[in-house]
């Protein structure tokens, strides 16, 4: 019976273990909100400065995300979190779906996914340590995950 109880007990805590370890691996410090009530780590949306600003575009029959690619340089600015601004300046609601391509299927891949409608913003904060440990490379992709016809585009970051 001592054995049985001891082994039962020796279980639990490699379960706990495994478990524990499992969550500090786990990405999602991506935070999605409005500028005035957003906040990132600690950090309100207002209090950072917006490191890039995206639009969801109508040209003619194309429908895109513009600037079709963005480079964040981690070189020169601080260790404060990233924050995006996104845009949707088209005539239709579009989603915005920002991942690690290489790494998408991933449990601990950063992922940052909203939709937006006509003329509405959203602010998109995320931790520096998602940045760059929740992706395998050194590029994200953003595109509209509504319409996998439309246009993305690529984050580029300098680290």
């Amino acid at each position: 019976m001592g054995k049985t109880v001891l082994g039962i007990f020796f279980g639990l805590v490699i379960a706990v273990a495994g478990a524990s370890t499992a969550f500090a691996l786990q990405a999602g410090g991506v935070e999605i909100g409005d500028l005035e009530t957003g906040s990132v780590v600690g950090q309100s949306f207002k209090e950072l400065d917006v490191d890039a600003s995206l639009f969801a575009i109508e040209i003619g029959d194309l429908k895109t995300w513009y600037p079709p690619i963005t480079i964040l340089d981690f070189k020169v600015r601080p260790g404060r979190p990233v924050l995006l601004k996104v845009t949707n300046k088209a005539t239709a609601d579009h989603g915005f779906e920002m991942t690690d391509a290489t790494n998408s299927g991933a449990p601990t891949v950063m992922k940052a996914q909203v939709v937006l409608k006509p003329g509405e913003t959203k602010y998109i904060g995320i931790p520096t340590s998602d940045m760059f440990y929740a992706t395998q490379g050194n590029t994200l992709t953003y595109r509209c995950h509504l319409h996998p016809g439309h246009v993305g585009g690529k984050i580029l970051m300098i680290k």
